[in-house]
């Protein structure tokens, strides 16, 4: 393998294939969908939220979750089952809402 630059006939082959890839617009497409970012695209963290669609038993099982987590703190007043439920809480509550939503758009 040469590290040098191609050959002209072989340069001028490759560029009339890159040519020909960047017109393509739905490989260019999937190119731009698949692309790697080292940091997430604060609109497409949003984006991904408002699409959040919770099943029904991923809902009753978080309300589960959080109410066991509630008894278990009045009863012992830990403060990780506290913080543990404190964390739980508002993720079920969005999970609820969406899902009530989803049901009243339907």
């Amino acid at each position: 393998m040469s590290i040098g630059r191609l050959p002209e006939n072989e340069q001028r082959i490759l560029d009339e294939m890159e040519r020909a890839l960047r017109r393509d617009r739905r490989l260019d497409r999937k190119l731009r969908t698949h692309r790697v970012s080292r940091r997430p695209d604060p609109a497409g963290v949003l984006a991904r939220l408002a699409s959040y669609r919770p099943r029904v038993r991923t809902v009753v099982f978080l309300l589960a979750v959080s109410a066991g987590l509630m008894v278990a703190g009045i009863v012992t007043s830990e403060p990780g089952v506290i913080w543990a439920f404190a964390a739980l809480w508002p993720l079920t509550m969005f999970a609820a809402f969406r899902l009530m939503c989803r049901c009243c758009d339907g």
